[in-house]
């Protein structure tokens, strides 16, 4: 299949080693190669990057945030800490640079995958700061999580007992 016919069908191809083992139903959308070496490779299911030896994939439910600054998709990736009566926790870490040497058509496609994977969002005001409650689309998943996000600043433990009320809410 010539590459213009794979682009047209989303069926494009990566470059090897540039990602892990894919789902049967993930498919590449777009790469681009990385000034340090190694591609960044978008799919139906999440970023795959060089991370240490191998490389790795951060879901789209996992990004916090990715913008197009500066040559680089800057990536806020964040981890579930806990979950509470089917509410996820998550705690952002320290923003990534991933600069291009060509970006291509990857920023559109992040920008559009981080936001297609969102349904609702909302902030709710709490002792010390706030949260964000977020639902989204898991990739390869039927159905939605609902995650909560606190702003830097909020009691943890403030957040975990709303985030439990929450959940206990949520219908079964």
């Amino acid at each position: 299949m010539n590459r213009l016919l794979r682009r047209l069908l989303g069926r494009e191809v990566a470059p090897a080693g540039s990602t892990g083992a894919l789902e049967p139903d993930e498919h590449v959308l777009a790469f681009a190669a990385l000034t340090g070496g190694g591609h960044l490779v978008v799919t139906s299911h999440g970023l795959w990057f060089p991370d240490g030896e191998g490389v790795r994939r951060v879901g789209w439910h996992l990004v916090s945030k990715a913008s197009w600054q500066g040559g680089a998709i800057v990536l806020v990736e964040a981890v579930e800490e806990e979950s509470l009566d089917g509410v996820v926790v998550l705690a952002d870490q320290r923003p990534r640079r991933l600069a291009l040497a060509e970006p291509g058509r990857v920023p559109q496609v992040v920008h559009e995958r981080v936001t297609g994977s969102i349904r609702s969002r909302h902030h709710r005001d709490l002792p010390g700061g706030g949260a964000w409650f977020v639902q989204r689309k898991v990739p390869g998943r039927n159905g939605f999580v609902l995650q909560v996000r606190p702003d830097p600043g909020t009691d943890p433990d403030v957040v975990r007992r709303f985030a439990a009320d929450v959940g206990k809410q949520l219908p079964r």
